[in-house]
């Protein structure tokens, strides 16, 4: 799965609109000083370790994840509590360590626009800097207390979760076919959506939301982590990708089913039969390649990934309609609206 592009332009934070300039100068002092706890963080480590755990995050990045935690913490009454920016730099920090494991799995050369760290470093120590920044982020947790912890580490448990479902492919724990949507579900839910629902938890419980107020802002970021990659996937084969800079077909060039594609395997007709021969494995060829992605265009798969992806939006929607009306909620709202937007 590939991670969301999102820019940053004006009272803008990962492509989120952040409405009146009193709102967004404060978010974005907010989130300065998320990076700051996380570079002084790093910064306590031992003089060689620093280069190597600071590189990913010095290469820039949306921070998407403590932005949400921030939004998150604006329901509740105290948005200032320093442990939100403590939450936010434990959550990016373990979005960060799972980019350095995921470069090493899947041989990245590049990430954000610079050499990853395995190509610069090599496996060994990228593996130990994403290592270092996992036990940084549990640092922080305590720094939070034992509810923290508890809520940290079962993030971290069902980040591994859906790895490991990536890696075996559509086979339940006893090595039996499952359902290939529901596999591939389950697992950009943990590999993208449980971050971010976890994003919204937190910030909801340190801004001093009520449990059930976190929970529901637990609720919201899963929904919102599950439209933002099935969005991305669909962007990988529409037309709107060829729009929009990214280079399509990025999935079907790795070997890499997502949504539609599943979707779309599974029809009758000569475009189904068409699309199963060429699937078989990554594309290489940029002919075969615009092929697929013409023939994914007009099949019925795409169509019913749209049709999931409004169903977790329409989760999203009903989950915000119970928080009280706010500068805060009114972002989540537009935050899930571009969700659906960016499709074009």
């Amino acid at each position: 799965m590939h991670a969301v592009r999102l820019t940053d332009v004006e009272n803008r934070v990962a492509a989120l609109d952040l409405g009146s300039d009193a709102f967004a100068a404060d978010l974005r002092a907010d989130l300065a000083g998320v990076e700051a706890v996380i570079r002084e963080g790093i910064g306590t480590a031992h003089g060689f370790v620093i280069e190597e755990a600071l590189h990913l995050f010095e290469a820039g990045g949306k921070r998407f994840r403590p932005m949400f935690t921030l939004l998150a913490a604006r329901i509740g009454p105290d948005p200032k509590n320093p442990e939100v920016a403590i939450a936010a730099a434990a959550l990016e920090t373990t979005h960060l360590a799972t980019l350095y494991h995921d470069d090493v799995m899947d041989e990245a050369d590049t990430r954000r626009g610079a050499p990853s760290a395995n190509s610069r470093w090599g496996n060994s120590v990228a593996i130990l800097a994403g290592d270092f920044l996992f036990a940084k982020a549990s640092g922080y947790g305590a720094e939070l207390g034992p509810r923290a912890v508890g809520v940290i580490a079962k993030c971290f448990a069902e980040l591994v979760t859906g790895q490991m479902l990536e890696l075996k492919g559509p086979v339940d724990s006893s090595g039996q076919p499952m359902d290939p949507v529901q596999h591939y579900l389950d697992t950009i839910w943990g590999k993208t959506a449980s971050l971010i629902a976890t994003c919204g938890l937190l910030g909801g419980l340190h801004g001093g939301c009520s449990q059930d107020v976190a929970q529901r802002l637990y609720r919201i970021g899963s929904a919102v982590g599950m439209a933002f990659q099935i969005s991305d996937d669909i962007i990988d084969i529409s037309s709107a990708a060829q729009q929009s800079g990214k280079t399509p077909g990025t999935d079907l060039r790795e070997g890499v089913h997502t949504l539609p594609v599943l979707h779309a395997l599974r029809d009758p007709g000569p475009d189904g039969d068409r699309l199963r021969e060429l699937l078989v494995g990554p594309l290489t060829d940029d002919a075969l390649v615009a092929e697929a992605i013409e023939l994914l265009g007009r099949s019925e798969g795409m169509k019913r990934a749209k049709v999931t992806l409004e169903q977790y939006a329409d989760d999203a929607r009903a989950e915000l309609a119970g928080l009280p009306e706010s500068e805060a909620r009114a972002r989540f709202e537009d935050l899930v609206a571009f969700t659906v937007a960016r499709l074009g």
